[in-house]
């Protein structure tokens, strides 16, 4: 069980780590300083998981009673500002960094939220819709903070994508164990995502304001 902890935990550090450097090439992309960037990075970081925790009564929130998720946003988050900054503009490669860095936030943020669900004793389906929570609600701040539609209320497959995944692994990890159902559901809900956004690539200068 110890091991599985930490599994998650870990999933939960790269999660909070990949979203901060979303925000911040999103905060790049709309001419923010610095601060805005770190604030933007931080709120995204711990978004879904601050409602999450709410939701299921899970008091005090993950990052109040451990600092180290604000460890991590706040460094990776003033680090990938200056490296989008550094990135050449104009042929959109912040726009794919940031919907691809989202991918993964996605995918792993779904998992982290339906696992945190099940411990708290919710039924299946609402651990689903909590994962589903926790998955986009970070990058739905991100995107109203920045004053444009979040992706889940233009995509259907967003949401989607989300809820079939964390059904997908509470499935799976009764026939393959915790950790292959856990790799399994990443790497499933990661590339229909990419899949996705290959198909239809995100249009849009490096430069949004």
């Amino acid at each position: 069980m110890d091991v599985l902890a930490n599994v998650f935990l870990s999933l939960t550090m790269v999660a909070t780590a990949v979203m901060a450097a979303s925000a911040a090439i999103q905060a790049r992309r709309f001419q923010l300083d610095l601060f805005g960037a770190t604030v933007l990075g931080v709120v995204t970081a711990v978004g879904g998981g601050t409602l999450r925790d709410l939701l299921i009564g899970r008091t005090p929130v993950f990052w109040i009673d451990d600092t180290t998720y604000l460890m991590v946003a706040v460094p990776v988050a003033a680090l990938s500002y200056y490296l989008a900054r550094a990135m050449p503009s104009g042929n959109g490669q912040r726009l794919r960094l940031l919907m691809y860095l989202d991918a993964i936030g996605l995918s792993l943020f779904t998992l982290t939220g339906v696992h945190v669900a099940i411990e708290a004793g919710v039924s299946p389906v609402i651990a689903v819709v909590i994962g589903c929570v926790t998955g986009t609600a970070g990058g739905m701040i991100r995107d109203l903070l920045c004053n444009i539609t979040p992706s889940v209320l233009r995509e259907d497959l967003y949401a989607t994508l989300s809820l079939a995944g964390g059904a997908a692994y509470l499935v799976l990890v009764q026939w393959l164990g915790d950790p292959i159902a856990t790799l399994v559901t990443f790497a499933l809900i990661l590339l229909a995502r990419i899949g996705l956004l290959l198909r239809n690539p995100p249009e849009g200068d490096d430069d949004a304001a």
